[in-house]
């Protein structure tokens, strides 16, 4: 297996709690992968030196394979930007549309716009990890 690929079970329920968290983003409010990938807890099977190498690419991957309903468009990189890929132009405009701003180096204040991520207690019941006192992964 390629370090860089989820088995087919593990990327399934890896996508599905990707899903799950996007869905609680807000609009006008953006989150990173990063961020993302950190309430998930390690997959089994993965080493937690993979998954912290990978789990944001992987959060990427999940968002080009997302369904409908999922604001896909929410999800930007640590940088504040929108990742270089098919589809940014539409992506820049759905944000805009929410009444999100880019800068003049086409960033997004994440101070200003940034999701801090759900409640401690909706973590929790969807065993996910609470990141209130870990250093934010903007």
């Amino acid at each position: 297996m390629n370090e860089l690929e989820l088995l087919a079970p593990i990327r399934s329920a890896f996508y599905t709690t990707i899903w799950t968290i996007v869905r609680e983003i807000p609009a006008g409010q953006v989150a990173s992968y990063g961020l993302i990938a950190g309430m998930i807890p390690v997959p089994p099977c993965i080493s937690s030196g993979n998954y912290k190498a990978y789990r944001a690419r992987w959060v990427g991957n999940a968002m080009s394979a997302c369904p409908p309903d999922v604001p896909w468009q929410r999800v930007i990189n640590a940088q504040g930007k929108i990742s270089l890929r098919q589809g940014a132009d539409r992506q820049r405009k759905l944000l805009e549309t929410e009444g999100i701003v880019f800068d003049l180096r086409q960033r997004v204040d994440l101070k200003r716009y940034g999701w801090p991520g759900p409640s401690a207690e909706w973590l929790a019941a969807n065993g996910l990890v609470d990141q209130t006192n870990q250093p934010s992964l903007f």
